[in-house]
């Protein structure tokens, strides 16, 4: 089977509500990140000094060479700016998640202690602030393993949340396959929790982000200014407020690191903005494991239920097969196609079996038109109709027919089919019983290959229908 595992579904166009606490219109969560003493140092078994979010423009890793000004630009970070953004967020009563690194953590007792006697959250960034790309899977699972232990260690409690950040395609799984962690967070693809499954394991995840950032102030683009920050900050929180006021409300993530924003040139910054939050009703500022819990309790994982991208040919084909009256065909043939999360809900799998019906030869299209019964025909007066056509042509009334009306019905069925080749074929569930009959009085009039257009197009609408009826 041709699988593509990306989700692009996600919650669609009516995310679900979050029932934030006491009606909240946005959740706004506050990440520092404390990288330093974690970064590539040779000091610390790497094999070249730190390239990544630093003030030296163009910075590169140096083999074999320990990189002074790297190494005292993540120094000021621990030193001075993590304080400033201690006392930033003690002042304002906001508590943080910070993402610390096992190793970094383990070099700053001092503030490691400060995080906590603030009540702040300390979850997990990885074992090392480096590239995990190209490590083979069982190498990061051990890197995480040991991050686990030795954030226990350091902490007093091990960690309840994760972000490697530089991580790699296994990371979410092989942590969510530890079994412990309330919730990670190495995606950016919502603004809401979300579920995702990896063998018997739920595992929640809460989305970062790089776009509210400070690591923009180390990136070509990105912003030069406090007051750009500050700027992209407000737009941001003012989109997703307006959404929460309209009944839709979100989450803002803040992704901060204490060598950046812990500048005083940008410190001003964020605390405008938070000044600027504050002014707000409405506003949440919880830790990523307050989310956590909350989502838990709120919208639990899904229970397991038959998705058909992950269905075996012959389930998929048994289930779906009388989707198009009669012709499992083309249930086999969506069944071959590059299948995913998005065609796990009624438009998607529609979308599929509608490409194999359309790309499909016009003999092969017309038998599918001649497998639909008549308009309360001889079939549906013997009874033996599919349960779906059966019940389409109950919810119009035509289960319920006068003499008169089905001796109409008759008649047109049978010039229709002598004029066109195959019988008239319309969604009933988008009309009444007079509804129908006019489209059938005026389409009969129609030339065949108008008509046969047509009648593939409510072929098509009543598949759609079918599918509504079994599918989110």
């Amino acid at each position: 089977m041709k699988r593509y595992p990306r989700d692009m579904q996600g919650y669609g166009a009516t995310p679900p509500d979050p029932k934030w606490p006491d009606g909240a219109r946005i959740a706004v969560q506050f990440v520092v990140n404390f990288e330093e003493g974690g970064e590539n140092n040779i000091l610390h078994g790497d094999a070249a000094s730190e390239a990544f979010l630093s003030e030296i423009v163009g910075a590169a890793a140096w083999p074999g060479q320990r990189h002074w000004n790297m190494e005292s630009i993540y120094e000021y970070g621990a030193r001075a700016g993590f304080w400033r953004l201690h006392r930033l967020f003690t002042g304002a009563g906001i508590p943080v998640t910070v993402y610390g690194v096992a190793t970094a953590l383990a070099r700053a007792p001092v503030q490691v202690a400060a995080m906590k006697d603030a009540g702040w959250e300390v979850a997990s960034h990885g074992l090392k602030w480096i590239e995990y790309k190209d490590y083979e899977a069982e190498d990061e699972r051990t890197d995480i393993e040991e991050a686990i232990r030795l954030h226990t260690e350091v902490v007093g409690a091990p960690p309840r949340g994760w972000y490697t950040g530089r991580c790699s395609v296994n990371t979410e799984r092989l942590v969510a396959e530890q079994g412990m962690l309330d919730y990670v967070s190495d995606s950016y693809a919502d603004d809401l929790p979300y579920w995702v499954c990896y063998g018997d394991r739920d595992q929640l995840v809460i989305p970062y982000t790089l776009d509210a950032n400070d690591m923009r102030f180390a990136t070509p683009q990105g912003f030069n200014s406090g007051d750009q920050f500050f700027a992209y900050l407000k737009d941001s929180f003012d989109a997703l407020y307006a959404e929460g006021v309209e009944g839709q409300a979100k989450m803002m993530s803040i992704g901060l690191h204490c060598r950046l924003v812990g500048r005083p040139g940008r410190v001003q910054a964020l605390r405008r903005f938070i000044e600027y939050i504050q002014g707000f009703e409405g506003v949440w500022t919880p830790r990523r494991i307050d989310i956590a819990k909350h989502w838990q309790e709120h919208h639990p994982a899904p229970a397991p239920w038959p998705r058909p991208s992950e269905m075996d040919r012959e389930t998929f084909v048994d289930t779906y097969g009388g989707i198009f009256e009669h012709s499992p065909w083309i249930a086999e043939g969506a069944h071959a196609l590059e299948l995913g999360p998005a065609h796990d809900t009624a438009i998607g799998l529609h979308n599929a079996l509608c490409r194999v019906f359309r790309s499909a030869p016009q003999d092969a299209r017309l038998e599918v038109l001649k497998a639909h019964p008549d308009l309360a025909g001889k079939l549906a007066a013997a009874k033996r109709l599919t349960a779906e056509s059966t019940n389409e042509q109950a919810s119009a009334g035509l289960d319920a027919l006068t003499d008169a009306e089905r001796k109409t019905f008759q008649r047109l069925n049978t010039a229709y089919v002598e004029k066109h080749g195959f019988p008239f074929i319309i969604a009933v569930r988008d009309h009444d019983k007079a509804g129908i009959m006019s489209a059938f009085q005026t389409r009969i009039d129609n030339d065949t290959d108008t008509e046969f257009a047509e009648a593939c197009k409510q072929v098509e609408r009543i598949a759609h229908y079918r599918l509504k009826d079994i599918l989110p």
